[in-house]
């Protein structure tokens, strides 16, 4: 083969390889590269309105991706003492909202905070505020803005102070501690 034909066929690959790489470039800021597959922001929001019903009757119904499955598991047979409240439900509803968590637990879901919070995790933990992850991105709050705070009380409590965190967003920048103000680390 010439040289100049093999420089050519080179070019031109070369050229290929770059219009492929461009158009498979996303633009888009709301996505970045992970493992190689595109991950959005935070984690996905709760689209189960019987979940949303039941759970959140008595609580902020957490996100399915901020638990790994194992511990939704864990957490669903258990109901009957959650977090010394009885929770149970009937068995028909029970079982949709555990198939509804264990579809979209952290780490089967395509959410970039989900997947962060399944680092460093060992066996099946029941307390978001217990994830290795959790404790290392809260770890620096001060006492007395949460458990000394009358208007959060417990790290437990996400939306008193992530106020998008019901649309799954935990955007350090839309944090707002009451009585407190913004909270920038």
């Amino acid at each position: 083969m010439k040289p100049t034909r093999l420089l050519a066929i080179i070019s031109l690959s070369a050229i290929t390889a770059g219009i492929v790489v461009t158009a498979m470039a996303d633009d888009d800021r709301r996505y970045s590269d992970s493992w190689g597959a595109k991950t959005l922001p935070g984690v996905a929001p709760v689209d189960l309105p019987l979940y949303q019903d039941e759970c959140g009757s008595c609580h902020m119904a957490y996100q399915p991706g901020l638990l790994p499955a194992p511990s939704w598991e864990k957490l669903m047979s258990g109901l009957d003492d959650h977090f010394g409240e009885n929770a149970e439900l009937p068995e028909n509803e029970r079982q949709t909202i555990l198939n509804y968590l264990l579809d979209n637990a952290a780490g089967r879901s395509n959410y970039r905070a989900s997947n962060k919070l399944m680092r460093n995790i060992r066996g099946a933990p029941i307390r978001i505020t217990e994830l290795p992850y959790f404790v290392h991105e809260h770890r620096e709050i001060p006492s007395r803005l949460v458990t000394g705070n009358p208007k959060v009380r417990s790290l437990s409590y996400c939306n008193a102070c992530h106020t998008q965190a019901n649309k799954g967003s935990y955007d350090e920048h839309q944090i707002y501690i009451p009585g407190y103000g913004r909270y920038d680390d």
